[in-house]
């Protein structure tokens, strides 16, 4: 086991050197046994003073350097040219048995160059909320970056009162956004535009070609990979709250997990950010705002398309009319797959949109509407059941691969707000059972758990959450 960092050996004008501000009395509260494991990280050294030292931030991983990572951004439409990792620290990479290459980046961690007035700390809520969700949409098969540990500092931290504070160590493969290449155009650094092209393509792209084609190549699999990750998103009712093009990584993981919410009640236009007074990053405007979000990308990679901006600016545009069918291509498949459908014909999109209608006027659960699709057994009554048990006799296909194909698409368990409120208020007060047992529920979507039926209920009403912090 070896850790670097070859970040660090970008252009300078993409980082910053960052050292983690020591804490007191660290201590694991939660630690990710299973992704170790899998990212090649050692049992016995997870278990070792110098891990907890190491994650906590009180100590540098060996033979690394850790830095603070420079990027831009638009940040509820409103263009901010320096942002920068305020809260963490890039500590260093890990490449895993697969061959693949994962940063480890501490949460939390403390003040960087990046944090302008920040203190660059976390609560323990924020960081047990990231690690219960991101590890709830790896569970669902939803590209994400991961938590590897939580590390309680000792110290309180103050928000709109005194909290506990944290440090959480994400795993990812990568933590280029598209603002990292915002923040190059914004400079003219071409050259620093091309190197980092070059890098996450050789580190997160197989296939590159070799030419001067790579760039536009580069786009279009960004583009394809979005499409099928918000279409990801929004079969299983997920919201992320901040889709700011600082929050979008080029590599196609979920990062970033702040006002974020699996819907309860079915609304289209539902959003969960508080800040986000006007919609903009409600459930069903989120592949607008990934092609608005991949259209800032195009637009400062540019340079690298063709010496003649027009040309250039003709190149993307074919690429970026790519988004919208492929990303409706994936959203009707995976709908379809849900309702039980085997096969696709023509009109499943309009019975879709008839679907969610009906989710609408009858106040469904999103998560519960679908899980029980293949237990009704009992004859149609309404018009909508009438509808999809005909569509289901047209499949082709037995009743038993359509319950099999349901069942392995429509989750009984999600993170629910109410139930991650109710694990993070036991964790301020130092019970971690809530927070373990809603982790090991979640991690199992799709499987019976009898003993944890509860989990699988919606909020009753003065348990509902209406909306959620970024926790900065």
């Amino acid at each position: 086991m070896e850790f670097a960092n070859t970040y660090a050996k970008l252009p300078a004008v993409l980082f910053k050197p960052a050292d983690c501000t020591a804490v007191t009395s660290p201590e694991f509260v939660g630690v990710n046994h299973a992704l170790a494991l899998e990212i090649g990280i050692s049992e016995s050294w997870l278990q070792s003073p110098e891990a907890l030292q190491s994650l906590s931030g009180n100590a540098q991983l060996p033979n690394t350097q850790s830095i603070a990572m420079a990027y831009a951004g638009h940040q509820f439409g409103h263009w901010v040219q320096s942002l920068g990792d305020g809260r963490a620290i890039l500590a260093g990479e890990v490449i895993g048995p697969d061959g693949i290459r994962r940063d480890l980046h501490l949460k939390g961690a403390g003040r960087t160059p990046y944090s302008r007035n920040g203190d660059g700390r976390a609560t323990l809520g924020a960081m047990l909320r990231e690690y219960i969700v991101s590890e709830a949409m790896h569970a669902l098969g939803i590209p994400t970056t991961r938590s590897l540990a939580v590390v309680a500092t000792g110290e309180n931290i103050m928000r709109e009162g005194p909290f506990p504070g944290a440090v959480l160590t994400r795993v990812a493969k990568s933590h280029v956004r598209v603002g990292t290449f915002q923040y190059l155009s914004a400079r003219n650094e071409d050259d620093a535009l091309r190197a980092l092209a070059d890098y996450e393509m050789a580190r997160n792209f197989p296939g590159t070609p070799n030419d001067n084609t790579r760039y536009l190549w580069f786009l279009s699999q960004v583009i394809a990979r979005q499409a099928s990750l918000i279409a990801k998103w929004m079969c299983v009712g997920f919201i992320h709250g901040v889709m700011n093009t600082d929050n979008m990584s080029v590599c196609g993981e979920t990062i970033d997990y702040g006002p974020c919410a699996f819907m309860d009640t079915f609304h289209p236009q539902k959003v969960f950010s508080s800040i986000d007074q006007n919609g903009r990053y409600a459930w069903d405007k989120q592949p607008v705002i990934a092609l608005w979000n991949l259209t800032r990308l195009a637009e400062a990679m540019l340079p690298l398309f063709d010496e003649n901006r027009e040309h250039a600016i003709t190149l993307v545009q074919d690429e970026l009319k790519k988004f919208m069918p492929a990303f409706e291509a994936a959203f009707e498949s995976g709908m379809a797959k849900k309702l039980g459908f085997t096969t696709t014909r023509e009109g499943d999109a309009q019975f879709i949109a008839l679907t969610f209608q009906y989710m609408i006027d009858t106040g469904a659960d999103f998560t519960q509407f679908f899980s029980g699709l293949s237990e009704q057994t009992a004859a149609p009554s309404n018009e909508w059941q009438t509808l999809w048990h005909k569509r289901l006799a047209e499949d082709g296909s037995d009743r038993a691969l359509q319950i099999k194909t349901m069942r392995a698409t429509n989750p009984s368990y999600i993170a629910r707000n109410h139930r991650i409120e109710q694990a993070i208020a036991a964790a301020n007060t130092g019970n971690l059972e809530p927070f373990n047992r809603l982790v090991r529920v979640v991690s199992q979507p799709y499987e019976t758990q009898a003993e944890n039926q509860i989990y699988a209920d919606a909020p009753l009403p003065l348990e509902i959450v209406h909306a959620t912090f970024c926790g900065t």
